[in-house]
């Protein structure tokens, strides 16, 4: 699965997730996809402040990210990289921006919901075809719930995904990929369901900057 960019796929969000407290136990008699799809069915709209880590494979912080985002259903997603390196990366779920202020540049292209990176895909509830692609697990603790993915495709770029859960609240998302380096998003502040402008999820380019539209037409 092609990332939105290969930034957002690659500057991610990583911090080891802690182990699960005693007791911790694998949920058999759940199905896990039907779990995962009850916490987001529930999400209309999203906001939340995004702590985001890169960890290189012997353990080492290769970058930490302050990252902004908004997610409004079925297509708006908006992610702000406001630390180090300020990035937008903002749809409408017709049209893509991807504007880079350090280059003076905004890249505008057709939004393809199959490129997405996945965790934006789950955020958006798209669990439809989740059985297919990966082997789901659920191990729950109290006021926990841990989702791992293993990718049934040998050529996937991740080893594994973890999503957590305390709560009903997203706390982390975890992207382990196969050359061992890590990426982990992590979630604070999170506001649901608020109301959210047509606005936010169209950029306007700023005058004087280069606007590179690769646009097709249908």
């Amino acid at each position: 699965m092609i990332p939105i960019s290969s930034r957002l796929a690659a500057l991610a969000a990583v911090a080891m997730l802690a182990s699960f407290a005693p007791g911790a136990r694998a949920a058999a008699q759940q199905d896990p996809v039907a779990e995962l799809d009850a916490l987001l069915g529930g999400i209309s709209t999203l906001s939340a402040d995004v702590s985001q880590l890169i960890l290189e494979s012997g353990g080492g912080l290769l970058e930490e990210s302050a990252i902004l985002m908004r997610l409004r259903k079925p297509g708006g997603f908006y992610w702000e990289t406001l630390d180090p390196f300020p990035e937008l990366i903002v749809t409408d779920g017709d049209t893509l921006w991807n504007y880079q202020p350090d280059l003076e540049q905004v890249v505008i292209e057709n939004w393809d919901r199959n490129r997405a990176e996945l965790a934006a895909q789950l955020l958006n509830g798209e669990t439809g075809g989740l059985a297919e692609e990966y082997r789901v697990t659920l191990v729950t603790a109290p006021d926990l719930h841990r989702f791992e993915l293993l990718p049934l495709a040998p050529d996937s770029p991740y080893a594994l995904i973890a999503i957590e859960f305390v709560g009903e609240e997203l706390d982390i998302i975890r992207l382990d990929n196969r050359n061992g380096q890590q990426t982990v998003w992590r979630f604070y502040n999170l506001e649901r369901n608020a109301p959210m402008e047509d606005s936010l999820f169209v950029f306007a380019p700023p005058p004087g900057i280069e606007i590179v539209d690769s646009r097709t037409a249908d």
